[in-house]
């Protein structure tokens, strides 16, 4: 396995190492101190598995650069690993094809939780994130839905019902996002948190279990 880390901050690069070589597989590990070089390469090693991309260092301009490194490689999953903690500045990155959001403030145990998430093909959004999203959502007005006696029963809110009906039918985030009229990086901090209610990895571990518990796939009524 091959993970590109681009950070300005040597002390740092060494911690990720470590909690990097921790990581089920055999990992070689690329690095760069700052975005332009982390940009080369990518390009040089397209087998790449993962990239972690700080976002406040030379050549970088924040969540824009995110955006740029996805649309240029969009084949390599980006996790951004920061000192941000700003709730918009997470929403940006994730909308910009993140595929999670790591602070730096979180341990070593978090991190390769985490990585090991985004590699077999999850979302990680953090804690403060999906906490703050699950306030908000209490705070809709309910609607009347037979729907909703599963979403008190099992932890999950109108729209995570809705997200995750769409990802039952097989949509992905950008479809659902334009299904429902949402940012597509809000979309991934949903599903994400109907897989953290539900506690499952993945897409398909969640529609099953959905279809287990009777939230989709059975008639009502």
């Amino acid at each position: 396995m091959k993970i590109l880390l681009v950070d300005d901050h040597a002390l740092f690069r060494d911690g990720m190492r470590y909690v990097l070589q921790q990581l089920p597989e055999e990992v070689e590990i690329l690095e760069a101190g700052n975005f332009p070089d982390g940009l080369k390469l990518a390009m040089q090693h397209p087998e790449l598995d993962l990239a972690l991309l700080d976002l406040n260092m030379p050549g970088s301009e924040g969540p824009v650069s995110i955006r740029f490194f996805h649309q240029r490689y969009p084949h390599i999953p980006v996790v951004v690993v920061s000192g941000e903690e700003g709730r918009g500045c997470m929403e940006k990155v994730m909308n910009y094809g993140a595929m999670g959001f790591i602070s730096k403030s979180s341990t070593a145990a978090v991190m390769l939780s985490a990585l090991n998430l985004v590699l077999s093909g999850g979302v990680y959004i953090p804690p403060q994130l999906l906490r703050q999203y699950g306030e908000m959502a209490g705070k809709e007005p309910d609607v009347a839905d037979r729907r909703s006696l599963h979403t008190n029963e099992y932890g999950l809110t109108q729209r995570q019902m809705e997200v995750l009906t769409h990802l039952a039918a097989g949509l992905s985030n950008k479809e659902i996002a334009e299904a429902i009229h949402l940012a597509e990086g809000t979309v991934k901090i949903h599903v994400a948190a109907v897989y953290q209610t539900l506690r499952v990895n993945n897409r398909m571990e969640a529609v099953r279990m959905a279809e287990k518990l009777g939230l989709v796939g059975a008639p009502h009524g």
